[in-house]
């Protein structure tokens, strides 16, 4: 079994401060997934008191190593993680 390594889903949100010209710039925003009765879903702005309550959680913007069988299932899952969310480590 490979591993790889899962970049989660992230959106674009700005301006990202208030003078004028960073009106034209965009911050990246990780996108966590999380797996809970065996269904993944996106989730934002979790409690970290949450966390724990999930079967599988991926939080936003970090960078997760899974295997062949969980890279399967959260593209299957979907939630809009693809191909391309991996890496080969």
């Amino acid at each position: 079994m490979a591993n790889w390594i899962f970049k989660t889903p992230y959106v674009l949100e700005g301006p990202s401060g208030g003078h004028r010209l960073f009106y034209f710039a965009k911050l990246r925003k990780g996108i966590s997934i999380a797996k809970s009765g065996g269904v993944y879903s996106q989730v934002r702005y979790v409690p970290d008191d949450t966390i724990a309550s999930y079967q599988e959680f991926y939080s936003g913007g970090c960078n997760h190593t899974v295997n062949d069988a969980t890279k399967a299932a959260l593209i299957a899952g979907g939630v809009g993680v693809t191909e391309a969310n991996f890496t080969a480590q």
